[in-house]
């Protein structure tokens, strides 16, 4: 098993200080000589991503609660006028200002009470733009400069957070490129940052969204920046160069050669020892791995750092040598357990496995057992997957990871046979299903199990509130040199999923997460994509290495031409298949014939998991399907997006549901309580507040992004009528 450098589970003593300096460490910044508290004393407001520095999604209000939650209301709904991909920002609010972002990337303050406007930022200066942003990060040095920063586009930008106007002494005249910091030449790939950095004391700890391959794509380095003047003072090589730890787990040249393994959920942190924390992604490329042998420190790791310095404390990985992008999608949540009667402080990390591990907080040990499975062998050319992969105790398994004849959907007996006829034709087993030319189940699908909403810590009741998705899908690879004739269409159809689907989708070009390519034959000429090929724009690289004929096959793929166009492909050399011998033909959707997925309910949970146990308090159906729900069935669980809340009135505030409704649970038992219908899905994590003794609730509704509802540019909140 791949745990951490330090193995000690209990309270640290001079005895283990000692021994951390011996080993090399800094105990004085793990134990925090000088501590810097978390600034949400009073849970009154929502001034940190997800609740507080250590990601609890928690408050203590207590206003709303079990008793008189039924009577929760609007009282306003903000419409910001630009559709997008979706709203995905979990709204923070210092005073009575609340900072938002739009469908289209706009950074706005709103009154918190009225949700009227105070200021409003375009970072595209009237220009067309988007993207997907999960929120703002606010700073303050206690004397007057309050700063709120955002990306949008390959830019991070600083804002004076009184007048929305850019804080021109940050950066260049108020921002900083995302390529910035690297320690190698990063200027041809597509980085942005779609979360809010962690800000501590004048850090700006920043993750990176990068490419997933085929092609060659940056590096997921964490950076910290001076939140002052937006100078670099640290940086941490997730791919570790030469002499650093953990460089003997790739090739020789991995570090030069392979990118990714980035930090594109956020971060936590210990405030009182100085520890970040943080879940890293999969290398590049995620699907084929023979040119990085080895486990892939720190791929698909919780890491443990020095939140001053940027030292590596401890790591634990969770995929060895991913194969399945298998990301961590979110930073380990902070929590405690009890252990023989005294409290022990923990993080609890979350996987698109549906898995939890937990672990110690100051040395990364597991506190439930943790076995190293054998799992099956990659049959692909080149590869050298690895043999074992680390399963936490079943009562951390929230997920199911098998789909047979017996988890088959039994939704119709027609959707039945012909899931049943579809399986015969493909591989089955458990999670770890290594890709090949045959099809092949997966289950959960890549965006399933936990996303990057994150998971929720009940501080009352030592619990873990988390959601997850449920659905199966299918894949299989193909060799990245295509057959020796094909259509134009087919060959840009070709190069398209290989190369461009990480961004704008797989099948077809459209995806949540960038400017949507559907329809784009009604905007650009061709011969203005070929140039936004060659130049690139905004966080699009440029794709100057293509060949003439791939940049014209792409073009022709999403205009919809060159269906009748054959052309010899025998000695085309694409400018990836040399390196990598086999792509991914797509992470496949999978339905029964009327649209339902293709396994047994429920599709998506809301689950309570007991962190002195290690067991499953309760676990319910979140969300359903009104048509479904019309013919009397009982709520089947979505595909979900965006993480809870828990209050201490005892409630767990929710959307995430392709229902597009807005629920609130019991969090002792799991009972619904109270939803409310939304125009448009909320696929964000809600944030909870008072201002002059009244609490509110608040969630962005922007619809679309990945569960393909409509669009929509909503936010939405709630609190109880007045007396």
């Amino acid at each position: 098993m791949t745990v951490a450098s330090l193995q000690d589970s209990l309270p640290l003593t001079m005895k283990t200080r000692w021994l951390l300096w011996l080993m090399g460490l800094t105990p004085w910044l793990v134990f925090g000589a000088e501590k810097d508290l978390d600034p949400k004393k009073s849970h009154r407001s929502w001034e940190i991503y997800h609740g507080d520095y250590g990601g609890s999604h928690y408050s203590s209000l207590d206003q709303i609660h079990r008793s008189n939650v039924h009577q929760l209301e609007p009282v306003w709904v903000w419409h910001s006028g630009d559709i997008g991909s979706t709203i995905e920002c979990n709204p923070i609010i210092v005073g009575d200002t609340m900072f938002v972002t739009t469908p289209r990337l706009h950074c706005v303050a709103l009154n918190a009470v009225t949700g009227k406007p105070r200021w409003r930022f375009d970072p595209w200066q009237g220009g067309r733009g988007g993207g997907v942003s999960r929120g703002v990060a606010y700073w303050s040095d206690g004397q007057g400069d309050e700063r709120v920063f955002f990306s949008a586009g390959d830019h991070l930008h600083a804002l004076d957070a009184k007048t929305g106007q850019l804080a021109i002494e940050f950066g260049t005249q108020g921002r900083i490129s995302h390529r910035e910091g690297f320690d190698t030449d990063v200027f041809f790939f597509s980085i942005g940052n779609n979360t809010p950095p962690m800000i501590w004391k004048d850090l700006l700890i920043l993750g990176s969204t990068t490419g997933e391959g085929p092609q060659p794509c940056a590096p997921g380095h964490i950076r910290a920046f001076d939140a002052r003047t937006g100078e670099r003072r640290w940086i941490f090589h997730t791919i570790p160069h030469p002499g650093e730890f953990g460089y003997e787990t790739w090739g020789p040249d991995s570090w030069k050669e392979v990118g990714s393994a980035n930090v594109w959920g956020g971060f936590t942190l210990d405030a009182e020892r100085g520890i970040l924390f943080c879940g890293t992604g999969s290398p590049a490329y995620d699907s084929w791995g023979g040119n990085r042998p080895g486990a892939n420190l720190f791929g698909n790791c919780t890491l443990a750092l020095d939140a001053m310095t940027g030292k590596r404390l401890w790591h634990f990985q969770a995929v060895h040598h991913d194969l399945w992008d298998y990301d961590l999608p979110t930073p380990p949540v902070l929590g405690s357990m009890k252990v023989e009667g005294k409290q022990v402080e923990v993080v609890v990390q979350p996987t698109k496995m549906g898995h939890l591990f937990v672990l110690n907080r100051e040395t990364g040990r597991p506190m439930f057992p943790v076995e190293e499975k054998s799992v099956p062998a990659s049959k692909m050319p080149g590869e050298s997957s690895w043999p074992t992969q680390p399963f936490p105790s079943p009562g951390l398994r929230l997920s199911p990871t098998t789909l047979n004849a017996e988890q088959a959907t039994r939704l119709t007996p027609k959707a039945h046979q012909q899931v049943l006829g579809e399986l015969e034709s493909m591989v089955v087993g458990d999670v770890f299903i290594p890709p090949g030319y045959e099809r092949s189940v997966v289950l959960p699908q890549f965006n399933g199990g936990c996303e990057w909403g994150g998971a929720a810590f009940d501080p009352n009741s030592n619990t873990i509130l988390v959601n997850t998705s449920n659905e199966a899908e299918w894949t299989s690879m193909v060799a990245s040199k295509p057959k020796e004739e094909m259509s134009l269409f087919e060959l840009g159809r070709h190069v398209y999923r290989a190369v461009c689907a990480f961004c704008h989708g797989l099948g077809t070009p459209q995806n949540p997460a960038s400017p949507s390519l559907e329809g784009i034959g009604d905007r650009l000429s061709e011969e203005q994509i070929a140039s936004l090929m060659e130049t690139g724009r905004g966080q699009m690289p440029s794709f100057a290495s293509f060949s003439a004929l791939e940049k014209q096959a792409v073009t022709q793929f999403l205009l919809g031409k060159g269906q009748s166009e054959r052309i010899p492909t025998k000695d085309l050399n694409l400018s990836y298949a040399e390196n990598v011998p086999v792509v991914t033909t797509g992470h496949h959707d999978w339905r029964d014939p009327e649209g339902y997925p293709v396994n047994s309910r429920p599709w998506g949970t809301l689950n309570a998991v007991d962190l002195t146990t290690g067991q499953i308090k309760w676990q319910v159906a979140l969300g359903t399907y009104p048509r479904l729900e019309k013919k009397g069935h009982s709520p089947t669980g979505t595909f979900n997006i965006g993480g809870p809340v828990v209050t201490g009135g005892g409630l767990v505030f929710i959307g995430a549901a392709m229902d597009e409704r807005f629920h609130a649970y019991d969090v002792a038992t799991g009972a619904l309580l109270w939803e409310y219908q939304m125009e448009f899905g909320g696929y964000a994590t809600p944030a909870t507040y008072e201002v002059e003794g009244r609490q509110f609730v608040v969630i962005a509704a922007g619809g679309g992004g990945k569960p393909g509802t409509k669009k929509g540019d909503a936010y939405y909140c709630f609190a109880l009528p007045n007396p």
